[in-house]
């Protein structure tokens, strides 16, 4: 039985779901190992995936990508996770905060910053948490101040992703002290080689190798008038609606995680023998099996779901919430379970389980951390 069968995607999303599945066999799963032992950066990958077709491609056909919908980008999603979690985060931040220039920047923006991104010349990224801060958006503390001419950044951002790698970032920074601390922030374009921007990568993760993020120092880092995205102190609101379509991304990044736990423990179960029988013999590992199959498909139905409520903007949040927590925790499960059946072969780093089980405990973390997710839910829901 195929986890990842494309009977709940729709049928404008299968083809580059196909394609995603191919390529992900070919050039993510062989070569998952050794990025995960390396830690190095997949440019190899990731090159390979612009040549593809299947990466940045989320851009609008008018500035040279291929306009793929949250759909289409859900089902490379589940592909690419089910491969390699490290590589699959790497290939799908290289045009990372673009969504927010095609919705909200300006025509000179959407010209010099998206085409390249689109036609594979440049990457991009965003720089939203800090050393101290993580969920909180309220309660960033790097600040731009005005200036002739444009604004001065100052602070510091955390878990960027490219922050080494990209040729440019979008910036979340306080410009105001108003009561109302949601309309506090903007959202700048800020190039990475400008002066004042100084970025390392952070100490090495438990997973997710294959995939760099950074610390990043602004020192009076200039920034024209010009790089604003949409207006003065609505980031906030940009950055909340921009999330919901990254949750069900992400949801997507905890099936493919799923998928991947289901399938290493059923294949090892199958073939590992005990008191005179195989290990799926035994009642209690195909009750474990089908619960990892209960959760799994649950929220799986579940993402795809909310993944039309959010593409028609119907309770957008709430959706998304729902489907983020829902499918990484239900890969953070299966995962656990995994482990559990593989025995003492669990605890090997070159077991692919291994692997899985430390990538998923990243997914239940970023775009907003589970618990935050809940509070979400409970708000939206009344």
């Amino acid at each position: 039985m195929d986890l990842l069968d494309d009977s709940v995607v729709p049928e404008h999303a299968r083809d580059v779901k196909r394609e995603a599945r191919e390529f992900a066999e070919e050039y993510i799963a062989p070569n998952a190992e050794g990025y995960y032992d390396s830690g190095e950066y997949p440019w190899e990958v990731l090159e390979a995936g612009m040549d593809a077709g299947l990466v940045a491609q989320d851009i609008d056909e008018e500035y040279g990508g291929e306009g793929y919908d949250l759909a289409q980008i859900l089902a490379i999603a589940e592909e690419f996770y089910r491969a390699d979690a490290g590589i699959a985060l790497t290939l799908q931040l290289a045009s990372f905060g673009c969504e927010m220039v095609e919705q909200y920047g300006t025509d000179e923006q959407k010209e010099e910053y998206l085409r390249p991104v689109a036609e594979n010349d440049q990457i991009s990224g965003l720089a939203v948490s800090e050393p101290e801060t993580g969920s909180d958006l309220a309660g960033m503390t790097t600040k731009a101040e005005p200036v002739e001419g444009g604004y001065e950044l100052t602070g510091e951002k955390y878990w960027v992703g490219n922050a080494v790698e990209a040729d440019w970032l979008i910036v979340y920074a306080k410009t105001g002290d108003g009561e109302d601390r949601y309309s506090n922030y903007t959202l700048f374009i800020v190039e990475t080689d400008s002066d004042g921007y100084e970025a390392e990568h952070i100490p090495e993760k438990m997973g997710m190798r294959a995939s760099k993020q950074g610390h990043i120092v602004f020192d009076d880092c200039f920034v024209p008038e010009a790089n604003v995205v949409g207006s003065e102190g609505g980031g906030f609101y940009v950055l909340a609606d921009f999330f919901n379509h990254g949750r069900i991304v992400v949801g997507g990044h905890g099936l493919g995680l799923a998928a991947a736990a289901i399938e290493e423990a059923e294949e090892f179960v199958h073939g590992r023998n005990a008191f005179g029988r195989t290990v799926n013999e035994f009642q209690a590992v195909q009750h474990t099996l089908s619960d990892m199959r209960i959760g799994f498909e649950s929220a799986r139905a579940l993402n795809w779901r909310a993944c039309e409520k959010v593409a028609n903007n119907e309770d957008a949040g709430y959706w998304a919430a729902l489907a983020k927590t829902k499918s990484t925790e239900v890969a953070t499960d299966c995962a656990e379970k995994g482990m559990k059946l593989h025995g003492g072969r669990s605890i090997l780093t070159d077991r692919r389980i291994a692997r899985v089980y430390r990538d998923v405990r990243i997914p239940v973390i970023y775009e907003g951390a589970n618990d935050i997710q809940r509070n979400l839910i409970y708000r939206q829901s009344r």
